[in-house]
């Protein structure tokens, strides 16, 4: 029972957030995406090569104004497609009126869109249009990068120290819960 406190409070903070936005409890779209990050102590983690970082993964969803709504620990050797179809589960079974869901390129994969079929999901993919030169901001992605920011602004986040994956997990469901807390607290 204890071990999914933090992401009952966390889930209760965003349902009072999006209520106080003006918004639907729950929501029905999202944003997919990872982030690699180093993880020194952890007990597993793996190499990212892209990214050249030994670590973990962070899969997450949010929601279209950047809420956390779920979040999956991996080593940094899992490809983003395999993460997002275990997101693809997960939200399914946590926030069942998501239906259509905005991700990058790296999850245009063949298995990833079929079980987003499977599930009743539309999956649309953003890319950077071919003309553009240097940065460009994406709409609907950008959302998803401004929720890792919020997670990163947490000291303890900003490399994964936890030994444990439900440890991590744990912290970053504090770090969103009190984020949103402080929104609905002072208005």
């Amino acid at each position: 029972m204890r071990r999914f406190l933090f992401q009952t409070i966390h889930d209760v903070c965003l349902m009072l957030d999006r209520e106080a936005a003006g918004r639907e409890t729950s929501p029905s779209g999202g944003v997919i995406d990872s982030q690699s990050i180093k993880a020194p102590h952890a007990k597993t983690r793996g190499y990212d090569a892209g990214k050249k970082i030994v670590g973990r993964k962070r899969h997450i969803a949010v929601d279209t104004d950047g809420r956390l709504l779920l979040v999956q620990l991996t080593t940094a050797d899992i490809s983003d497609s395999a993460g997002g179809q275990m997101i693809l589960d997960a939200i399914r079974k946590r926030w069942p009126w998501v239906k259509h869901l905005f991700a990058d390129g790296a999850y245009d994969r063949l298995q990833l869109m079929d079980k987003a079929t499977f599930l009743d999901f539309t999956v649309e993919i953003i890319r950077r249009s071919e003309t553009a030169k240097g940065f460009e901001i994406l709409p609907r992605r950008w959302v998803v990068e401004r929720t890792f920011g919020w997670i990163i602004r947490w000291r303890r986040l900003v490399k994964d120290y936890e030994q444990r994956i439900d440890v991590a997990e744990a912290m970053i469901h504090i770090a969103m819960g009190s984020l949103m807390l402080r929104r609905n607290a002072h208005p």
